[in-house]
C-alpha cells in the first residue's frame, strides 16, 4: 500500500469518527473544510435537509483576487473571513466546525480562527 493511500484511509477513518458527532441542524448548521494541495474550500450545510447554504473558496473570484497562492495559510485566513461574512448576510450566527478528517492545525486552524474573528460562533 503507498503511503499515500494509507494517508487518505487515516483521514477517512477520522472523518467518520468526527461525523459520529458532529450533525448540523436548521438552528446550528455544520461548517465543512476541505483542503486539497492547491486550494481550499468551505462550505455550511444543513444536516436535515443536505442543503448546502453558504461556500466558498480559493477558486472564488473575491478570494482568489488578493492571493499570489492559494495553497498557503494566507488563503486559509481569506476563506475564513469570507465564508464568515456570507453566513453572516444570511443571518448565521453559530455553526458547528467539521474539521472533515483533517488535523486541526495549519490551513484547517487558520480558517477556523478567521471565521471566528469575523464574527461566527462555534
Amino acid at each position: 500500500m503507498s503511503v499515500a493511500k494509507a494517508r487518505r484511509e487515516a483521514r477517512v477513518k477520522r472523518q467518520v469518527r468526527v461525523r459520529r458527532k458532529v450533525r448540523g441542524s436548521g438552528e446550528c448548521p455544520r461548517l465543512c473544510v476541505f483542503r486539497s494541495a492547491k486550494h481550499i474550500y468551505a462550505q455550511i450545510i444543513e444536516d436535515g435537509t443536505g442543503r448546502t447554504l453558504v461556500a466558498t473558496s480559493t477558486i472564488a473570484k473575491e478570494v482568489a483576487e488578493g492571493q499570489k497562492y492559494t495553497g498557503n495559510v494566507d488563503a486559509a485566513k481569506a476563506v475564513g473571513a469570507a465564508i464568515a461574512k456570507k453566513a453572516l448576510e444570511q443571518n448565521i450566527k453559530q455553526v458547528v466546525f467539521d474539521r472533515n478528517g483533517f488535523l486541526y492545525h495549519g490551513r484547517v486552524k487558520a480558517l477556523a480562527d478567521a471565521a471566528r474573528e469575523a464574527g461566527l460562533a462555534f
